[in-house]
């Protein structure tokens, strides 16, 4: 493959509390604030939280989700009485970071989540963009505390819902398992590393280093499976079975255990071999998706370096 350049990568975001109770991406944010890191190197940090209502009253959101706020539909639409806070904050927080696909936004937008499914330390990205892919095989190879994964999304960086498709590149990380509302050392401190490494590797880019071709691995979500329900009430009737809960990227195959009823009955996986992801994940519980089902993929990198003037 040949090899691929890119400007500098000078302006960067680190945003924490786009989802009010995930408190790692809050701390890592606080920090960054408190000890003034808004320069680092060839580096220039804007750090942020993103949804300051819902970080105050420690929920996901007020109104409604901010990270399926950053439709180019919702990001355009007009003000009203009516209109959520997380729409309103939505647009400003584009105004500050972008505008969305504008040579104005920053640089690299990186969005800190937590999950409750355990999922370690997982990078999601909306498409096959180099950079941050070279981004996640640079952790990968380089993180000590925990194994480092990728999801991979279709939808097209012009149609995402979520933040980090604000900036020119963009990922988001989501490291658990951890309780909404409460913050745990490991995770943090996976958290910081990560943060830390994207960083180092953002200097050594400007500089001139160029990252040699290689290959990645990467998840991409096949569908989502909900939790079986009463036809009439629309209730859930089972659980999480038990060999599943906490066995995120293990292969899941016809005939293992998927679902414990409550009154006592195994509920068995049909179909193709699949890998599932963000299992019994709390806040998906209101989308009625028990865990998504992802096919493994092999990405081939080419080398990058920076544009020469």
């Amino acid at each position: 493959m040949e090899n691929a350049t890119f400007s500098p990568v000078s302006r960067v975001a680190i945003c924490g509390g786009t989802h009010g109770n995930e408190m790692t991406g809050i701390y890592v944010v606080r920090e960054m604030q408190r000890q003034e890191a808004d320069r680092t190197g060839s580096v220039s940090i804007t750090s942020i939280i993103s949804n300051p209502r819902a970080v105050e009253v420690c929920r996901r959101y007020t109104e409604t989700d901010l990270n399926r706020c950053f439709t180019k539909a919702l990001l355009s639409s007009p003000i009203k009485d009516s209109t959520p806070y997380e729409v309103r904050r939505a647009q400003e927080i584009n105004t500050l970071l972008g505008p969305k696909e504008s040579q104005e936004a920053v640089d690299l937008l990186c969005d800190l989540h937590n999950t409750t499914a355990n999922m370690g330390m997982c990078l999601i990205f909306y498409s096959l963009d180099w950079l941050p892919l070279h981004i996640y095989k640079y952790i990968q190879s380089n993180m000590t505390s925990a194994p480092v994964r990728a999801m991979l999304l279709s939808s097209p960086k012009s149609e995402a819902h979520s933040l980090d498709s604000v900036g020119k590149h963009g990922f988001s990380i989501e490291v658990g398992p951890q309780p909404n509302g409460v913050l745990r050392a490991d995770i943090f401190n996976m958290a910081k590393e990560a943060v830390d490494l994207t960083i180092e590797w953002l200097h050594k880019f400007n500089s001139g280093s160029t990252f040699e071709e290689g290959e990645v691995e990467a998840y991409t979500v096949v569908k989502s499976v909900d939790y079986p329900r009463d036809p009439t009430t629309n209730e859930i009737t089972a659980t999480i079975h038990p060999e599943l809960q906490d066995n995120d990227f293990k292969l899941l195959q016809p005939g293992d255990p998927m679902f414990l009823s409550f009154s006592g009955e195994t509920v068995k996986y049909e179909g193709e071999d699949l890998h599932p992801l963000f299992i019994n994940e709390c806040a998906y519980y209101e989308k009625k998706i028990a865990f998504h089902l992802a096919k493994k993929i092999t990405v081939t990198l080419p080398s990058i370096s920076v544009k020469k003037d």
